[in-house]
């Protein structure tokens, strides 16, 4: 394969994937780690894609478009499930409190709740709320405020209010973006006040982001990594990454 045909096909890989490691593109296309960061540089000069530490992300990656819930909600389906499968066991004993993120990934979470255990509940979510809302044992409350439509999430200042005004025990963020640099990000501003405010609540905060997030920058950052405990992801997580995290403080459990 001529470099120019290699270049193509990484472009395209990484538009498909997200974001990809140079290790796993240099076993993909059988070449040494340095012809890929060369192939890298160059697709990055070009502003086909953008080189972040040990890979590569689309130049998109930084931006204020996210996508709809509909079309999350069918974006890597299998890992977004073993992400909460594996998180479920941080819930808190029975009389605790949790505050789950508006997002697909804590909403698979929140379809694993116990049915049969005491917990109080905080969301801004409204599809968490319906799907929690016929459970007998949770007190559930939903945060007010204006719905987005993308995320069908309530933000601005009541929805920051119900948070800033509460302690729980556990709350679990989804995020759009993480890196060691920029932390937890996400595009709009009124969400990451909400998501910082959660956060700010929590005697313990539990991130679920699959590994495709690693790395990419948002907009607004609405959490530095010293501000996170937990970062449930799945088996794509390079080794380099999980080492670097678990090196500022994460648990890093893969899933």
């Amino acid at each position: 394969m001529y470099a120019e045909e290699r270049q193509n096909a990484i472009a395209g890989l990484i538009g498909q994937r997200g974001r990809v490691s140079v290790a796993d593109l240099a076993d993909t296309f059988g070449v040494t780690t340095e012809t890929v960061r060369r192939d890298l540089a160059a697709l990055d000069r070009m502003g086909v894609v953008r080189r972040v530490h040990g890979g590569a992300v689309p130049v998109t990656t930084i931006a204020s478009v996210e996508k709809g819930m509909a079309e999350r909600e069918h974006t890597r389906t299998l890992e977004k499930d073993r992400i909460a499968s594996a998180a479920v066991r941080f819930l808190p004993a029975a009389g605790g409190s949790v505050a789950l993120d508006a997002g697909t990934t804590t909403g698979r979470l929140a379809a694993l709740v116990p049915v049969d255990v005491d917990l109080t509940v905080v969301t801004n979510s409204l599809p968490i709320a319906q799907r929690l809302a016929s459970v007998p044992s949770l007190s559930l409350h939903l945060a007010g405020g204006r719905v987005r439509g993308v995320t069908q999430a309530t933000v601005g200042e009541d929805a920051v209010r119900t948070f800033t005004t509460l302690r729980v025990d556990v709350a679990f963020l989804g995020t759009n973006a993480l890196s060691i640099a920029h932390g937890l990000s996400t595009p709009d501003t009124e969400e990451a006040a909400v998501k910082r405010a959660m956060a700010a609540a929590a005697d313990r905060v539990v991130v679920v982001a699959d590994s495709a997030k690693i790395g990419l920058e948002y907009f607004m950052s609405f959490a530095a990594l010293d501000g996170v405990d937990v970062l449930v992801t799945d088996d794509g997580i390079t080794d380099a990454d999980c080492t670097r995290l678990q090196q500022h403080g994460l648990e890093v459990v893969v899933a």
